[in-house]
């Protein structure tokens, strides 16, 4: 470990930054191989290292190779967010500061940042001043925290201290959603010992819109018992929402906590074009959405929000001797989340929100919902593809159907016309099943993406479902 190795490392990731970033627009999303290009860098533990350099330079060669160039424009993967230039240029800076933003006394810049993140995140969202947050790794740990508050919150409805006596002696914990209920919700559920098996779904159709009737009796039903309601703002194969007033006056009239996820729907109040889809979730008592996501900050990043900021601490304190005391001039604030260790992700955000303001971040989700009424348009104007819902936000469910392929042979093209399309990699997008078809699910949060890129999704699916066809 050479300190004269770090300049020349510094100056060739410069480089060939620079150089991917140049073609990164109009760049392939992989090369061909790229999967075996992954396999060959697996090599047993050297007992001599390679110094530097050399090892940069695999990287930026072999290992690009193996790489999916997932934040360029033409990514219409999993809801996935390029990085603005403020992001990218402030996460290079957190890496090069290295800063744990657990303490004010380890990073008074990580910590302040992160408190005016939250403020101005709340400020974006529209959400009360006097809520409180903290930022985690992504919708997962966002959930996690949430629901971590409402579980303290149930708990004392019972006369307990979860935190404090655990769940001994309790009965189970009633959780009620749609079927629009996301994984991540669930698994946060299990990770708080409140059982994935208590996740309770309420439906209408085979899509997931909720049963509000059938809810209402369940809440009935407990007799007064506290429960916790998931309301899902932004679905993740068709962009639809959960009726949130509707929840939140049951909440209220049944005393319930209600969280909603909003891992990318949230951002639909930062226009007043989409704002009514996501409109009652101030009445929430927590909240949730991913940066990595439309924020377009790099992974990774997330958010939660409580109505309650005094529900974190109890939940994640920790204390030692060598921990430094906080007060609220100087916070800890690893001591309103999970993670101890923490990156300075705040450095991003606050970069991303400082650089481009409410205004940029409005233009960016409103261009990013004419790219999905575009996206809609061309479906409709091929024969051969059916759109399977109207865009609500950001994600336009369609398959394809083309004359004379039996109704019972279309899961296995469209199954086999995802594979083709992931393999190609002109544009990348998953396969899902939604109202129990096998269809395909692009969404648009890249702040690269342009009306060109949304016309070649199209383009390539219908050459690539010709060959198929043929």
């Amino acid at each position: 470990m050479e300190r004269s190795e770090l300049e020349p490392t510094l100056a060739l990731v410069a480089e060939r930054a620079r150089a991917y970033l140049a073609t990164l627009d109009e760049a392939p999303l992989h090369g061909p191989g790229f999967e075996e290009a992954a396999w060959r860098l697996d090599a047993p533990f050297p007992d001599e290292g390679d110094g530097s350099l050399a090892v940069l330079e695999r990287l930026l060669g072999e290992g690009l190779d193996a790489s999916v160039a997932s934040a360029g424009p033409r990514n219409f993967h999993f809801v996935t967010g390029g990085v603005t230039p403020a992001a990218l240029g402030a996460d290079w800076v957190t890496s090069l500061l290295d800063q744990n933003s657990f303490a004010w006394i380890e990073s008074p810049l990580g910590a302040q940042l992160e408190r005016t993140a939250i403020a101005w995140l709340l400020d974006l969202f529209e959400l009360p001043s006097e809520w409180g947050g903290v930022l985690t790794t992504g919708a997962t740990m966002a959930n996690f925290t949430a629901l971590a508050a409402a579980r303290r919150w149930w708990a004392g409805r019972h006369g307990v201290d979860a935190d404090a006596e655990g769940l001994t002696g309790l009965p189970p914990v009633p959780v009620f959603s749609s079927g629009y209920v996301h994984a991540t919700a669930v698994k946060a559920v299990g990770m708080l010992g409140m059982g994935r098996g208590r996740v309770t779904t309420f439906t209408r159709d085979e899509v997931g819109r909720l049963d509000a009737e059938a809810l209402e009796r369940a809440l009935e039903e407990l007799g007064g018992a506290p429960a916790i309601l998931i309301g899902n703002a932004g679905e993740v194969n068709a962009g639809d929402f959960d009726p949130i007033p509707t929840l939140a006056d049951l909440a209220y009239a049944y005393g319930a906590w209600l969280h909603v996820d909003g891992a990318f729907g949230l951002f639909a109040r930062a226009t007043p074009e989409a704002a009514h889809l996501a409109e009652g979730v101030e009445r929430a008592d927590s909240v949730i959405a991913d940066g990595h996501k439309w924020l377009n900050v790099p992974y990774d990043c997330g958010f939660a929000f409580v109505r309650d900021p005094s529900q974190l601490p109890p939940i994640f304190h920790a204390t030692a001797a060598y921990l430094p005391e906080a007060d609220e001039e100087r916070p800890n604030v690893g001591l309103s989340g999970p993670e101890s260790s923490r990156r300075a992700r705040s450095i991003a955000v606050w970069a991303t929100l400082a650089a481009y303001g409410r205004r940029g971040y409005r233009e960016l989700v409103e261009r990013n919902l004419e790219h999905a009424r575009h996206l809609a348009a061309r479906l409709d104007e091929a024969p051969e593809l059916e759109r399977l819902a109207d865009p609500q936000l950001n994600i336009v469910p369609f398959r394809l159907r083309p004359d004379g392929i039996p109704d019972g042979e279309l899961d296995d093209l469209n199954t086999r016309l995802g594979e083709a399309v992931l393999a190609d990699g002109r544009v990348y997008f998953g396969t899902t099943r939604y109202a129990g078809q096998v269809c395909f699910r692009p969404a648009f949060v890249n702040w690269r993406t342009r009306e060109a890129d949304v016309d070649l999704l199209v383009d390539v699916v219908r050459e690539l479902g010709a060959g198929l066809v043929r």
